[in-house]
């Protein structure tokens, strides 16, 4: 609550009203004098003149009164003396005038209705308060009426009447819904301030069945509700429809569609009307108006402007508001409802009428026997009112006759008056629209003098300074003063003396003769009194050898000097300043007795030194400049930052603006580019200059824009390239009045930290935001939707305050408005904050798992009811682990693992489980302050799965017809392991894929020994192991026979019966599958197999090319361990043989094949020796002609067969093998598909392709794929595999998880070969 100062409680009264005496007897506000003084009553405190009290709590009507001696109290009820005594139910405050009436213990409020009136006596005179009317507040209920349901067509206008109980004091007035929403309102449908709902055109969405008008009554906070009312909009369209359904087809129908219409007035109705307001009040206008579109509506006031600063507009400019309203206002306003069809006005003729208002109240008189004094008591009003007075609650015709008292019209004349003329006046200005009633009291006092200057009060100046000696003294009539210097001194008289009227001597230069004792006498005629004082003169205090300006030298010393006198009986205090500042915090700088010393002294040193010292009673200052320069000194500056303005000047000072101007100092060759302006204020942040704004550097003025209650400072500093000058000494102190603080306190929020309290905050004001003294802040709260009354508090110097004994987590409302001395700030807008939440009170029921798989499942709970959280409802957190797997039945460490679904959510997802293993899991609601208490722990189990891969797959032992098969059991079995399952097949040096066979081995075997192999063949296996459910990711590996010692090559696929027909006998479940070999497409290009058949200067080099056709080969060689570079050789035409000749014999060489224009890309490296030279006489065998005979017949040969083997390529053609396919129908392969009559397992989208000209489909019922199968696209890894250094491409089978190898539908694409042999050897 805001605290004012008081003498006393029992001087409140006699201060207030001495303050505002008008005579020619002035009476210090002294204690204990006025303790002392006589004084008539003067009422201090009385309820208001109109006074609605609730009819269910006690009425109490104030009357409070001050006077010496204490008053007494009477009151009249209706005109008439009321006896308190005789009531029970009525009782008086003690040492008050204040009635109780006790309502609550069964008496009745309307009893108690009346005028009633309080008269405050003492033997000074008898003080009368306003006539109070006592009426108890009404909220009657509705009359119950029949509401007809509305039905109105689209586009119509329509008003819903309120028509509310007739209440004391009248209702506020609101719509709303069933569901106590308040319905919306805009330009089209607005509340009338009759209360009625206008809807200037119906829309559809308008269809409703709940307009519910509600009245509330503040006094007894009671809301009546009105029968809902019902409203149907018809569109055309369903109208339209409507009548279709009831004519025939003949008929001519149908509702003419939505037309717009030109505003038409719902209220007021006609062109003009009449309003009378009284002066001060606000005025309300309204306009209301109907049409399609919506009319938009524009206020004028005929003849003139509306008030600025005092016209609002409200209701969406329907309502037009002047607040204050004054004579001026009177006149004729204009409402003008204007749409794209037309306009219509309505013009309301404003009268303004005032009730009496003062010119001049009364005003208390003290006087002194015999002398003379008025009361005045001026008001005006409209109509002019007449002023009537009365002499302690009497009419004055009648009241008792006062020879010194005289009555003109407004004013009383008191002429010679004596104590008995003490007596309060009452003045009464009445007209039609009320009155004000006024006490005044006159006060005839005699009193003897006082002196109220304490005896032997010692008075210090300084020599040649003014001199006040002070005599504060009272008495009646007003006594004489009089000075005289010694004790036995003559009266004090002259020019060297001036006298002032309230007693005090001043000597305008005091010398030292002036020291002495001062007596001061006070008399009138009913006695004299004095009292004595001293003066002391001291010397002036002075700076006899003063700091001189200086320039030194980078890192020299320097030193100022400050040697005082003073007076001997003063203590002086020495302080230095630089630039009007403190010295800065270094030991560099030495304070003496006498001087001021630095050290090393610096750039940063220059500037201004000031010596101030202080005695209690003078201070004096001397300063002086300090320049440092460069050692040895530095040519003249030629750019340099400018010099400071000077010369500052304020003009057209203003509440809120002030011009500044100033003169620019030198711009030191730069030209000055801006100026900036900096203020600081000397009352909230002396010393501290802030950024006010930026100008042009040709500007010399600006118009400043200013706060209130700011003792505002201004600079400017000048700006060029080089940099800033120095800031221009400060222009004059100018402070702005005060005013009401302009905003309220931002970033309010409310928030519990305990369940039990609300802790409200909010963002001060900074110091010029508060516009004035006293900052204060009003922080207002209550909760929300329970309709109480608004709490509120006055903080200071505080951001925060905390509400406590609140029930936990309920919504309040609330609002912080910033107030000073002035007045308050603009009402604040309102937040929502809620008090303190607590932890949720109950876990969430009827948890239910559902294992949707073995790796996922859906967890289901019910949300908890919101009043068991306890604050904000942030979400569940389920947190679930793994007891033990089902598979391995062992236990490990639990590790929880916790998911949070935000919100009111009800179900979530648990993913990442781990298949065949049982769980737990529980559920917690979450809110605020944290985690409520867990659900019952909820156990589920996984189903099986498929296991992980096996852990490892090794081939080992080699020999000519058989492999060893070693493994490891998955990681992750996933469930009980039934069996592992191995395919392999056989790959051949044309990448051709061989049969597939599978074997199915027990769960408990780890090793496998296959037998009956093939020798020298490469071989792939694919290895995974099976659940109930199904198999796992497979491992994949290749390895080779090792050849036969003989060296007998194997035979070629297609050529005889392919691989040997013998069985793996390593195995009861193994069998052997012929398949069609199928071509498998290389993932890259290579060279490999480079084989050299040497002679003495010559060697034959062949190799083996897979890839892309490519036409341009070559072949580098050079000698084995040379350093030298290689011999390059381009070979004509696609061919795969090279002979190189010119070599050495005897002599080791390198070879090895590229392919140009695919970089870097070479086959490995190769070394051959050439043979010894052979003797001249032996025969050479290629002179033969036999051998050249043989050659010839091989070369035929070798053309036949390439020409063979081309036709088969192109056209296809049967396999040998497939003989045996046929013969074994193997079901591992998937039949040819119907319909377009390709392998379902082989297929791509080529095979859907046409058939180029000239090809058939081959007995054996495959297609041929076409040439663009050799891409390395349909390798899976194509671009991501690498080449080694020896031109071998590595990662083409790793990195990715190897295919299901080709058999029955496991997949429709080829299998990807692992590793691929270079060649069969």
């Amino acid at each position: 609550m805001m605290k004012k100062k008081s003498i006393s409680a029992s001087k409140a009264s006699l201060v207030f009203f001495l303050c505002q005496m008008i005579s020619a007897l002035d009476v210090p506000l002294d204690s204990k004098l006025l303790e002392e003084l006589s004084q008539p009553p003067t009422i201090t405190q009385q309820s208001p003149k109109d006074y609605i009290v609730d009819p269910r709590e006690n009425i109490v009507i104030q009357c409070e009164a001050k006077g010496k001696p204490p008053p007494s109290f009477s009151w009249t009820r209706n005109g008439t003396h009321f006896d308190i005594d005789k009531d029970e139910q009525v009782t008086m405050k003690p040492n008050s005038g204040t009635l109780v009436i006790n309502i609550m213990n069964g008496g009745k409020a309307e009893a108690y209705e009346g005028v009633y009136q309080c008269t405050a006596r003492n033997e000074r005179g008898a003080a009368i308060s306003n006539n109070i009317v006592i009426r108890p507040s009404r909220s009657p209920l509705w009359t119950k009426e029949k509401l007809e349901p509305n039905q109105v067509r689209e586009g119509d206008s329509l008003v819903l009447h309120c028509r509310p109980p007739v209440g004391l004091p009248p209702p506020i007035i609101f719509w709303m819904d069933n569901a106590f929403q308040r319905l919306p309102q805009s330009e089209r449908v607005s509340q009338g301030l009759n209360g009625d709902l206008y809807f200037s055109n119906v829309q559809p969405e308008d269809t409703r069945e709940d307009y519910i008008c509600y009245a509330r009554f503040n006094h007894t906070q009671t809301i009546q509700q009105k029968q809902p009312i019902s409203v149907k909009v018809f569109s055309m369209d369903s109208l339209n429809d409507t009548i279709a359904a009831n004519l025939s087809d003949t008929d001519i129908y149908g509702a003419k569609p939505v037309t717009e219409r030109p505003p038409i007035l719902l209220t007021p109705t006609g062109t003009t009307s009449n309003k009378v307001e009284l002066r001060g009040n606000v005025l309300l206008l309204e306009c209301i108006a109907a049409g399609l579109p919506t009319p938009v509506i524009r206020w004028i006031k005929e003849g003139g402007e509306l008030p600025a600063n005092r016209t609002f507009f409200e209701n969406f400019k329907k309502t037009l508001k002047i607040i204050d309203v004054s004579e001026a206002d009177s006149g004729n306003y204009k409402c003008i409802a204007r749409n794209i069809l037309g306009s219509t006005h309505h013009v309301i003729s404003v009268t303004v009428k005032a009730a009496p208002y003062w010119i001049t109240a009364p005003r208390n008189l003290v006087l002194s026997p015999g002398e003379d004094g008025t009361l005045i008591c001026r008001a005006n009003g409209n109509p002019k009112p007449s002023i009537s007075w009365l002499a302690n609650g009497v009419p004055i015709a009648i009241a008792p006759e006062d020879p010194s008292r005289k009555v003109d019209g407004d004013t009383i004349i008191f002429s010679a008056v004596q104590e008995r003329s003490s007596a309060v006046y009452q003045c009464n200005a009445s007209n039609e629209y009320g009155y004000l009633l006024a006490n005044a009291f006159v006060n005839v006092l005699a009193e003897p003098p006082r002196i109220l200057t304490p005896a032997n009060k010692l008075y210090q100046v300084i020599l040649d300074s003014p001199a006040l000696i002070d005599c504060a003294y009272f008495g009646s009539p007003k006594p004489e003063i009089e000075w005289f210097k010694g004790v036995k001194g003559s009266i004090l008289r002259g020019n060297e003396y001036v006298f002032h009227d309230n007693g005090t001597l001043e000597i305008p230069a005091a010398q030292k003769d002036s020291t002495g004792t001062y007596t001061c006498v006070a008399r009138n005629e009913l006695g004299k009194i004095q009292n004595e004082v001293q003066l002391e003169v001291k010397d002036p205090t002075m700076i006899i050898k003063q700091p001189e300006y200086k320039v030194i030298q980078r890192y020299g010393h320097v030193s100022f000097e400050c040697i005082i006198k003073h007076d001997s009986t003063l203590i002086p205090t020495v302080i230095w300043l630089k630039d009007n500042d403190e010295l800065p915090d270094d030991e560099r700088f030495l304070v003496g007795k006498d001087n001021l010393t630095i050290m090393n002294v610096t750039d940063k040193d220059d500037g201004t030194y000031t010596c101030i010292v202080n005695t209690t009673l003078d201070s004096v200052s001397a300063s002086a400049v300090l320049t440092v320069v460069a050692a040895p000194p530095t040519p003249a500056i030629i750019y340099a930052r400018p010099n400071p303005p000077f010369d500052l000047e304020l003009t057209g000072q203003l509440e809120r603006s002030i011009e500044l101007s100033w003169i620019p100092g030198d711009e030191n060759n730069s030209p000055i580019t801006s100026f900036v302006i900096e203020y600081e204020d000397g009352l909230h942040e002396p010393g501290v200059w802030h950024y006010q704004t930026e100008v042009p550097g040709s500007q010399t003025t600006v118009q400043l824009k200013l706060s209130p209650y700011v003792n505002y400072s201004f600079r400017v500093i000048a700006v060029n390239e080089i940099g800033r000058s120095q800031p221009s000494e400060p222009s004059e102190q100018y402070l702005t009045k005060s005013a009401n603080p302009d905003e309220n306190p931002s970033n309010v929020q409310g928030i519990g930290s305990e369940p039990d309290n609300l802790v409200i905050t909010w963002e001060s004001l900074k110091g010029f935001q508060s516009n004035g003294p006293g900052l204060q802040y009003k922080v207002s709260w209550r909760q929300k939707d329970v309709d109480d009354e608004w709490t509120s508090v006055v903080v200071a110097n505080v951001s925060k305050y905390i509400v406590s004994g609140t029930p936990t987590f309920v919504p309040y409302e609330i609002k912080v408005q910033a107030l000073n001395d002035l007045g308050y700030a603009p009402e604040p807008s309102e937040v929502i904050g809620h008090s303190g939440e607590d932890l949720p009170m109950v876990a969430p029921g009827n948890v239910q798992v559902h294992v949707i798989n073995s790796t996922l499942a859906k967890v289901h709970w019910d949300p908890v009811p919101l009043k068991s959280v306890r604050g904000h409802l942030q979400g569940y957190k389920v947190y679930y682990w793994k007891v033990q797997s089902l598979s391995r039945r062992s236990k490990r460490h639990i590790e929880k693992k916790i998911l949070t679904f935000r919100g009111n959510k009800t179900f979530g997802m648990l993913p990442g489980l781990e298949p065949y293993s049982s769980y737990k899991l529980n559920v917690r609601v979450v809110n605020g302050k944290g985690e409520g208490p867990a659900s019952p722990d909820k156990v589920f189990k996984t189903p099986e799965g498929v296991p992980s891969s096996p852990s490892f797959l090794k081939i080992t032992n080699p020999t000519l017809d058989s492999l060893t098969l070693e493994w490891g059991s998955p990681t992750h079995p996933n469930g009980v392991l039934i069996s592992y399952i191995l395919k392999f097949q056989p790959i051949n040096n044309t990448h051709e894929l061989g049969p597939l066979v599978e074997i199915r081995i027990p769960a408990n075997e780890s090793s496998l020994i296959l037998k009956n192999l093939n020798y020298s063949t490469r071989y792939k296996f694919y290895f995974n192991a099976q659940t109930s459910v199904g198999s796992g990711s497979q491992i994949t590996e290749e390895a080779v026979t090792i050849m036969d010692e003989a060296g007998i090559p194997r035979p070629a696929v297609g050529a005889g019966k392919g691989y040997s027909e013998t069985l793996f006998a390593t195995s009861p479940v193994m069998h052997t599958v012929r398949p069609t070999f199928y071509k498998v497409q290389p993932l890259y290009p290579r060279i490999r197999n480079v084989t050299t058949a040497a002679a003495e200067t010559y060697a034959n080099i062949s190799w083996e090319y897979e890839g892309p056709d490519h036409a341009n080969f070559y072949v580098e060689y050079g000698v084995a361990g040379s350093k030298e570079d290689w011999k390059k050789e381009i070979v004509n035409g696609s061919r795969s043989f090279f002979v190189l000749k010119g070599l050495t014999p005897g002599t080791a060489y390198k070879v090895r094949v590229g392919a140009e224009g695919l970089s870097g890309f070479r086959s490995s490296e190769d070394v051959f020796e050439t043979g010894p030279a052979m003797a001249s006489r032996q025969v050479d065998i290629a002179t033969q002609g036999w051998f050249i005979g043989l050659m010839c017949a091989v070369a035929l040969l070798i053309l036949i067969l390439l020409i063979v083997c081309f036709i088969r390529r192109n056209k296809g053609g049967k396999y040998p093998v497939k003989e045996k396919e046929d013969a074994h129908a193997d079901p591992e392969i998937q039949p040819m598909k119907e319909d377009d009559g390709t392998f379902g397992e082989y297929s791509d989208a080529e095979d859907h392709k046409p058939l180029k000209k000239g090809s058939r489909t081959p007995s054996d019922r495959t297609v041929k794929k076409e040439d663009s199968d050799d891409s390395l696209v349909d390798y899976g890894e194509g671009v991501n595999g690498q080449f080694n250094e020896d031109g071998s491409f590595i990662g083409q089978y790793s990195g990715k998880k190897e295919k299901e190898p080709a058999e029955g539908n496991e997949s429709s694409e080829a299998p990807s070969p692992v590793n691929a042999m270079n060649s069969f050897v």
